[in-house]
């Protein structure tokens, strides 16, 4: 069927109307305080909705979809694990980064240990985001080239140029409140595209039911106790925990809206609740899979990708002006994300490494680095979303190997800070390097699920570096310099 004018008006408003709102907010842009944490001044909520939009890209609204289509609901518990790190982090990270007047995640590191292993966390955080990144910006041209009919380039283009735009000017407090409202448009997009499924299938729910439990597709736990299986019970619990108090815990994406509440308790809240959230969005997203598999009936190689097949149910299926809205709900998933994105790797950039080399620096100069770094990782991650093309299988979880790669070493490193007294900086160094290396080598060279990185990667990383920090104390004892 394809799009028509009311469509393409419908996302050509979406897409004028983001950018101009985000614009409102450039000139509470004063100091670093105000672009980078927006003047600690967001409530809970809008942060709590903030973090959902921050981890729901469009990989997420394409991918988890055609993930269910494939096999059935068992993603669903290493969401489960999400919620369980968000407690972990309330009580473990969230008092330490609210005891003092941080900007980064990785200052607290700096704290601990030194400016040594600050400069190294800071570092592998903003290698690994914009790798992820860049993967999740090419899933944006898969939903732009099939609804739009333009090129993938293009299409990366511009919603890197429309999300730049406004990211630049109004930094935090642009992309917190840009992500409430894209909250509210991808969930709601989303819940019409699940009531127009009901409608097309001969039926409504109680066919697709019936179908759906016949073939397996219905199926939430697996207890099987085979490491081998990517989404166990077990993988999920552990695993799904462990990734998200990495991601959640230590990656500055996360960190920096958390650092935005007014207080510790805010942020607590904020935290907590975007993790009942969060499960019901991915649950939104597997039973939209599933029922787009009792529609469809065919293999998702038909489509070429699993990532295409709900993209084209919108615009083949979906009644005009229903199908504009969801394109434009997915694009705003696709906005909010890079937005989160940008400003993080431009706070990293300028707070861990340039404010460090050059302290005497005067807020002028530093809000425009600031905003000149944005615009230097945007450039950079349209770069790596145009290398992405057509290198990718399911982008969701390529999106998640990548970032998973560092997270085991990250949260190895915080966890030596926060929970030993004995670690110190050299010995946290090498059990970082030893964990990295680990995680490349069961990414690269093994079969070893993705959801069991990050545990291996932290116990590796902390139980090495605890070692490795009492061989370096007892060697200064005996060998005092």
């Amino acid at each position: 069927m394809g799009l028509n004018k009311l469509d393409f008006a419908i996302v050509g408003l979406y897409l004028a109307g983001i950018t101009l709102f985000g614009l409102r907010f450039r000139k509470k842009q004063r100091s670093m305080r105000d672009y980078f944490l927006a003047g600690r001044e967001i409530p809970w909520w809008a942060i709590a909705l903030s973090i959902v939009a921050a981890e729901t890209s469009t990989l997420t609204i394409i991918s988890v979809p055609g993930i269910a289509y494939d096999t059935n609901l068992t993603f669903l518990q290493l969401v489960m694990g999400y919620v369980v790190g968000r407690v972990v982090i309330s009580f473990v990270f969230l008092p330490h980064y609210f005891r003092g007047d941080l900007y980064t995640a990785y200052e607290l590191i700096e704290r601990r240990f030194g400016r040594g292993l600050r400069s190294l966390t800071a570092g592998l955080f903003l290698l690994t985001r914009a790798a992820a990144e860049g993967v999740r910006v090419y899933a944006v041209s898969i939903v732009v080239s099939i609804a739009l009919g333009t090129g993938e380039v293009a299409s990366i283009a511009i919603i890197t140029a429309l999300t730049l735009i406004y990211t630049f000017e109004g930094g935090l407090a642009a992309v917190i409140w840009t992500d409430v409202v894209q909250t509210g448009i991808y969930v709601g997009g989303t819940l019409v595209g699940l009531a127009t499924i009901l409608q097309l299938v001969p039926g409504g729910w109680a066919a697709i039911h019936a179908v759906a439990a016949s073939a397996g597709k219905l199926q939430v736990f697996d207890f099987r106790t085979s490491f081998w299986i990517p989404y166990t019970f077990w993988a999920g619990a552990i695993g799904g925990a462990f990734l998200t108090t990495a991601s959640h815990g230590t990656d500055q994406l996360i960190v920096q809206r958390l650092l935005a509440a007014r207080s510790q308790k805010q942020s607590v809240t904020a935290l907590l609740s975007s993790g009942v959230a969060i499960l019901f969005q991915f649950s939104l997203f597997l039973v939209v899979g599933v029922m787009l598999w009792a529609f469809y009936r065919v293999p998702s190689a038909v489509f070429g990708k699993p990532d295409r097949i709900y993209p084209t149910f919108i615009v083949t299926q979906m009644p005009h002006g229903i199908s504009g809205l969801l394109i434009a709900a997915i694009l705003a998933a696709a906005m909010s994300n890079l937005s989160a994105a940008l400003n993080s790797l431009s706070s990293s950039s300028i707070m861990d490494f340039y404010v460090r080399l050059r302290p005497q620096s005067d807020e002028r100069t530093r809000m425009r680095l600031s905003r000149l770094s944005t615009f230097f990782w945007s450039l950079l991650l349209f770069g790596l979303a145009v290398l992405s093309l057509h290198k990718v299988g399911r982008v969701v979880e390529v999106g998640l190997q990548i970032a998973s790669v560092a997270y085991g070493a990250l949260l190895g490193v915080f966890l030596l800070g926060v929970l030993t007294r004995r670690a110190n900086q050299p010995g946290a160094m090498v059990g970082m390097l030893f964990g990295f290396g680990i995680e490349l080598y069961l990414w690269r060279w093994t079969h070893v699920p993705y959801t069991w990185w990050v545990t291996i990667g932290t116990c590796v990383t902390f139980s090495v570096g605890w070692t490795a920090s009492a061989v370096f104390r007892t060697r200064a004892a005996k060998y005092p310099a």
